[in-house]
């Protein structure tokens, strides 16, 4: 008897906290910008939709509920997709801040750093010649001299704090040191099966976009946990994303895409918004046929509680 096919989960990570709008032009900044950017995500295929704010005004990051609530409610109203808040929100910001919106929204799925890091996109700096807001230059060049906090204690208080209320999370992996957080994690009942690993490559301070790297990791999640327990998926950072997504689902693993992770959509051409980056992903995979989770789907494979009653 042949196994059911297996199916490939999408996630879409809209506008993030790291790239400054100097670097794109098409960066979602408003709370409308980062709502419709979402909602056509979803409709070109992305089950997962994983969220930052930023500050209308300038683009900035920002914590602050008041603007997540602006964008959040209405992309649950128009999309059936998995909403994915942030608890990384920037590495400039507090655990609380950090906390703010995940505390009151109480969604089915946030992302999780597990790991303190190096995570800097410092070198950009020099390449970009015009900057947007005067507030970017200093932010970008700043990450040379700042660290991602997220120490154990961090860890521990979000999953209990939001785990409580049955939110399940992404757990963002950019080293094999952040597996073995995991599995401390899990030999502590703080995280049960079945759950969700981000592996990220390419992000400088983390793993860097070899393939070789990828299969480490891979292998490593594998002996860990047992393949069994766990979904696997990817994000490459920059000029590494296609390539990378689509080495992890042939591997056996999902993808993400999306302008928080790169801005462009082939060399030297940028997105002109995350539906393109989905609707490219999601033509890949089937050419290499592949099917796509839907978000029930992706619910079903995730143990997710759902959105009803969230954002109403």
């Amino acid at each position: 008897m042949s196994k059911p096919t297996r199916k490939v989960i999408i996630s879409c990570a809209i506008t993030g906290a790291t790239h400054v709008p100097s670097m794109s032009e098409y960066l979602p900044i408003t709370p409308e910008e980062i709502r419709d950017s979402a909602i056509d995500a979803a409709l070109a295929g992305a089950a997962i939709i994983h969220l930052h704010a930023r500050d209308p005004q300038d683009g900035r990051p920002t914590p602050a509920p008041a603007v997540f609530e602006q964008f959040v409610p209405e992309i649950a109203r128009r999309t059936n997709a998995v909403i994915n808040i942030t608890t990384g929100g920037s590495t400039r910001m507090t655990l609380d801040e950090r906390l703010a919106y995940p505390r009151l929204a109480k969604p089915e799925m946030c992302s999780l750093n597990m790991g303190t890091m190096n995570f800097s996109i410092h070198p950009i700096a020099s390449k970009i010649t015009s900057w947007r807001y005067d507030w970017e230059r200093d932010f970008v060049r700043g990450m040379e001299g700042t660290i991602f906090k997220n120490s154990f204690d961090d860890i521990k208080r979000i999953l209990q704090e939001l785990g409580q209320h049955g939110t399940r999370f992404e757990f963002e992996c950019y080293d094999v040191g952040h597996l073995y957080n995991l599995a401390y994690f899990v030999e502590q009942g703080l995280v049960k099966a079945p759950f969700f690993i981000q592996a990220a490559f390419g992000i400088l301070g983390g793993l860097g976009p070899d393939p070789e790297n990828m299969t480490i990791m891979r292998n490593t999640a594998d002996r860990l946990f047992g393949r069994e327990n766990y979904h696997f998926s990817v994000l490459g950072a920059g000029r590494h994303q296609m390539a990378l997504v689509t080495m992890a689902a042939i591997m056996g693993g999902n993808v993400r895409v999306g302008l928080e992770d790169s801005v462009y959509l082939s060399k030297g051409t940028k997105a002109e918004n995350n539906a393109q980056q989905v609707s490219k992903i999601k033509r890949i995979l089937e050419e290499l046929s592949f099917e796509i989770a839907t978000p029930d789907e992706a619910r079903e494979m995730l143990g997710l509680k759902g959105n009803a009653g969230l954002y109403s």
